[in-house]
């Protein structure tokens, strides 16, 4: 693996900015089409875009594409001694050069700092999503790496969770199970201090490459570990007293973010999908855990696959993972997959496809005997997002199925959600008509009903933002909902729809409440 030199390092980064080889300069040099492409493993469209000479092209062919060029090629678009001396560059017996490593230009501006945006992910050969062949291709374990050791790059997970997190200026994170360390280029923008953790050895020396790369080497440090093991193990190690305690402020953090080996799987071949304990117990203990390890406010947020268990609500069971955490907790479920769909999908990732058949079937059982000796009939995929809960307020558990289309970046939704948990809490039925509230930008209504008829059977307000979500109201909501423009009490307009509609405004007063919860924890209506 390539060296951590920091100041070489530094030498390679100047040589990528300067010859374009960023997510952008990539995208103009090879265009739409091509680019679409490599996400999708094919690598021919941008071969043929970078059949020129010039410096940013023959770096997408190194790095991008691993293809080998010519030395004298290589030399103009890097410093080409000093890349084959710390082992970004191999020699090749025909005289030309290779890559070792994936590097990957990253666009890591979700934090919404879009001037110094550029990052570079590194990863082992073959596995970045803009790789020439993905998993199992052979490119990283020719060169003797084994399988189950190998290091991905960004794939759909990693920009998954990027997207939907809380993205604020904070002093500590931690990044549990970081392999090329995305997340934590991600939250070293916007931290002070980030660590970022990983049972695999090889996957923290990836993650200080590209953090290096990116220019955000002094800001994030890394631990080897499983879990928390290794933040408590550093809070242990400053404690007079070695026995169990709750940890103290060197083992709290104010975000925690984590794709963790999610993956439920008859056992640990890959570790970076596989976590090696039954079933779906290294989320429940991710999720357990964190609540003791985040500070006032503080948010865990984590991607994850949970069972769904025969004659057990998915729901119940993933939100009893986080009871007695004092927290908060959105839980969402994305996608539910059948044992078959789940056990092929993995499989595939794992390039047992392209072995024998025999192997493959005899693989494809165990995961089929697994799930059945668990009584599993489905395996759901989503988010958690945990949030310290104030001092002494009973906590808000909501597990909910959303596989329709969200509005990216989700993460200021995310908080926004918390933030109106809060305002409900706090507030009673008395309150809630006392306070004053403001239509959520770009909701619109829609009338459903049978076509002349004079009234509609449903009025539906749906958003166009965020979460974008519908949900049906009654007249009375409806109206309440257009004419909430922050300037009025919620209960003066109610007396007022009670007037206009001859209606009993205490009748109305009294079951409005219910509605108007409904309609701030779901985001249409914004208390002022």
């Amino acid at each position: 693996m390539p060296v951590v030199d920091p100041a070489r390092i530094g030498g390679l980064r100047e040589a990528f900015v300067a010859a374009g080889y960023t997510a952008d300069g990539c995208l103009e040099l090879l265009g739409g089409a091509a680019y679409a492409a490599l996400a999708r493993s094919e690598s021919v469209p941008a071969l043929r875009a970078t059949a020129g000479q010039g410096a940013l092209p023959t770096l997408v062919r190194l790095f991008l594409l691993q293809r080998e060029v010519s030395y004298p090629q290589a030399a103009l678009a890097l410093p080409v001694q000093e890349a084959l001396a710390d082992g970004w560059l191999t020699r090749t017996v025909e005289g030309g050069v290779r890559a070792t490593v994936d590097i990957r230009p990253y666009a890591n501006d979700i934090a919404g700092e879009s001037a110094a945006a550029d990052a570079w992910i590194v990863s082992d050969l073959g596995c970045a999503v803009g790789g020439a062949g993905g998993i199992g291709s052979g490119a990283a374990t020719d060169r003797g790496v084994p399988r189950g050791e190998l290091v991905l790059g960004v794939g759909g997970a990693s920009t998954t969770l990027a997207n939907i997190t809380v993205r604020r200026a904070v002093r500590r994170v931690l990044d549990l199970g970081t392999g090329s360390g995305i997340q934590a280029l991600h939250a070293a923008r916007h931290a002070a201090q980030v660590v970022a953790t990983d049972v695999n050895p090889r996957a923290l020396h990836f993650a200080r490459l590209s953090a290096e790369l990116s220019g955000f080497g002094e800001r994030i440090e890394v631990r080897e570990g499983s879990l928390f093991e290794p933040v408590d193990r550093s809070d242990r190690s400053d404690r007079s007293d070695a026995g169990p305690a709750d940890p103290s402020d060197a083992a709290r953090f104010d975000l925690i973010v984590s794709n963790p080996p999610f993956v439920i799987s008859p056992g640990g071949r890959f570790t970076y999908r596989d976590g090696g304990m039954a079933g779906d117990d290294l989320c429940r203990s991710l999720v357990a855990q964190a609540g003791a390890h985040l500070t006032a406010g503080g948010y865990c947020q984590l991607l994850a696959n949970w069972q769904h268990v025969r004659g057990e609500e998915w729901r119940d069971r993933v939100a009893s993972w986080v009871a007695g955490t004092g927290c908060d907790a959105w839980i969402v479920q994305r996608d539910v997959q059948d044992p078959t769909t789940y056990a092929e999908l993995w499989l595939r990732d794992g390039g047992d496809h392209r072995g024998s058949r025999e192997e493959y079937e005899r693989r494809y059982g165990e995961w089929l005997d697994t799930f059945e000796a668990a009584k599993v009939d489905g395996v759901g995929f989503g988010w958690i997002t945990l949030r310290r809960a104030p001092e002494g307020a009973a906590p808000v558990v909501l597990a909910e199925e959303w596989p329709h289309p969200v509005e990216q970046p989700l993460g200021p939704v995310i908080e926004e959600w918390f933030a109106r948990q809060d305002f409900l809490r706090d507030h009673d039925d008395a309150a809630l008509l006392d306070a004053h509230y403001r239509l959520a930008d770009e909701v619109v209504q829609e009338q459903v009903g049978v076509p002349g008829e004079e009234d509609p059977e449903h009025v539906i307000l749906r958003q166009n933002r965020g979460m974008r979500r519908a949900t049906k109201v009654d007249t009375v909501g409806a109206g309440f909902a257009g004419a909430c423009d922050g300037s009025l009490r919620a209960g003066d307009i109610l007396d007022a729809i009670a007037r206009l509609l001859e209606e009993d405004r205490v009748v109305l007063r009294d079951r409005a409440p219910e509605q108007i919860r409904l309609l701030v924890e779901q985001g249409f209506l914004l208390p002022v």
